[in-house]
């Protein structure tokens, strides 16, 4: 089992699109080499629109590729990814959707675990992780604030 005993760590982002927006636009595995700074490509498993069970591998910059899943999908209300890298670290990223007046804010939170000795490293990559998502995520809302304008 990986441990998941580090906490989620994260903060919120205000977008200025409406709530159904931005969750689309975050919930697509598609979109996310437009802004995830991680990641050259997204390699689809799974055809269709985003939903729970959709599977990719996200090719990143430094050449790991974790498997993907979408393990949680309300819409316009809550997304949930799991991603896994040889069996040893998973990794968590919970998008929850708020809408103001202005558009909405997402509750960003992201967790990374490790297995056995290597649960240290999940600690650590959680830690060093948070600020990049914030960055990613914050980067989604300003293409889609330019996209509306």
């Amino acid at each position: 089992m990986v441990d998941t005993g580090s906490r989620m760590l994260g903060g919120r982002v205000a977008f200025e699109v409406r709530v159904e927006e931005a969750f689309a636009y975050l919930a697509d595995p598609r979109n996310r080499p437009e802004w995830q700074s991680s990641l050259r490509s997204v390699e689809m498993l799974d055809a269709g629109e985003p939903r729970v069970g959709m599977r990719w591998r996200d090719h990143t910059v430094v050449g790991l590729v974790p498997q993907m899943e979408i393990t949680t999908l309300e819409q316009a209300e809550l997304w949930v990814e799991k991603g896994r890298w040889r069996g040893v670290i998973e990794a968590i990223l919970t998008l929850g959707f708020e809408p103001t007046a202005t558009g909405c804010l997402v509750d960003v939170r992201f967790r990374v675990g490790g297995r056995g000795i290597l649960a240290p490293v999940g600690w650590v990559a959680t830690g060093a992780g948070v600020l990049p998502v914030l960055a990613d995520v914050r980067r989604a809302a300003r293409l889609l604030a330019e996209r509306g304008h």
